[in-house]
């Protein structure tokens, strides 16, 4: 079975963890490392003829134009991150609004391609955030990767579905969704397969979880991967003890886990897998 592989470009210094010691007029001083990790990614996925999603930052983009076309000339899908990195939840629906429109914006003028696929900054659309949707469609985008269905402090809405639907937003239209992946134990949904997750497990337990989701549950695994996980070397930023954590825990092992995933599973883009399946319900 097909997965979906998807890469959120943003660099180490831009992430929630450490957006109380980092602000984002700041963002310009530090020493910049996603343009290096972005493409030993995109190396790693040529040695595996492999394709993938890249959600990235508008701030980024803005920058950065020849690495998104980069991204695009060699057969992979680009997406929408947002512009700032900034929280759904954190802004007003204008706010969003304006933001999104600026990134899509952005990345349409570097690959002279309509962009479909959005992802928020840290999964935050969540239950008190839903309007995103309403705007996403009113925007343009075909399907949105945001929503994680786990309890966490940042992000989640526990009872959501788990895997890929359709929504209906009251006469807007219609949204696919690809929610993170999750495996079912105990009653709970347990996130699996990305970023901190897949560093802080065991290897032997994302390939289980992946090989349930597609041969149990005949359903995708949306994997996703920061190219700030596979640099090991990469500055170290003061912040709290669990944002420290959840961000240089085993940032050493990322890449070898990586290679494995790409050896033992099939991956294409969002957007091929969503005109799959759309395709299919016709």
């Amino acid at each position: 079975m097909l997965n979906a592989l998807t890469i959120d470009v943003e660099d180490y210094y831009q992430v929630s963890a450490f957006e109380s010691v980092v602000r984002f007029e700041d963002w310009d001083q530090y020493e910049s490392r996603v343009e290096r990790n972005t493409y030993r990614i995109l190396d790693i996925l040529d040695e595996h003829k492999t394709k993938a999603t890249f959600f990235v930052l508008g701030w980024v983009a803005e920058r950065q134009p020849k690495l998104v076309k980069a991204i695009h000339e060699r057969g992979h899908e680009v997406a929408s991150h947002g512009y700032a990195h900034q929280r759904v939840y954190h802004q007003t629906p204008d706010q969003f609004r304006q933001e999104t429109r600026r990134s899509k914006q952005i990345l349409e003028d570097a690959i002279c391609q309509p962009i479909i696929g959005y992802r928020a900054a840290s999964y935050s659309i969540t239950e008190k955030s839903l309007w995103a949707l309403d705007i996403l469609l009113e925007e343009g985008f075909l399907y949105d990767s945001s929503i994680f269905p786990v309890r966490h402090d940042l992000y989640g809405i526990p009872h959501h579905h788990r895997f890929f639907h359709l929504i209906k937003r009251d006469g807007r239209g219609i949204l696919g969704e690809f929610p993170l992946s999750t495996f079912r134990m105990f009653g709970l949904n347990v996130p699996v397969a990305g970023g901190g997750y897949l560093r802080l497990f065991p290897y032997v337990v994302t390939r289980l979880a992946i090989k349930s989701l597609n041969v149990r549950k005949k359903q995708l695994a949306v994997v996703y991967l920061h190219p700030w996980e596979i640099d090991p070397g990469q500055p170290r930023l003061p912040g709290g003890i669990r944002s420290r954590f959840r961000h240089y825990v085993n940032l050493k092992e990322t890449e070898r886990t990586f290679q494995k995933l790409l050896h033992d599973f099939r991956f294409d883009t969002l957007k091929s897998i969503y005109n799959r399946l759309i395709d299919a319900q016709r």
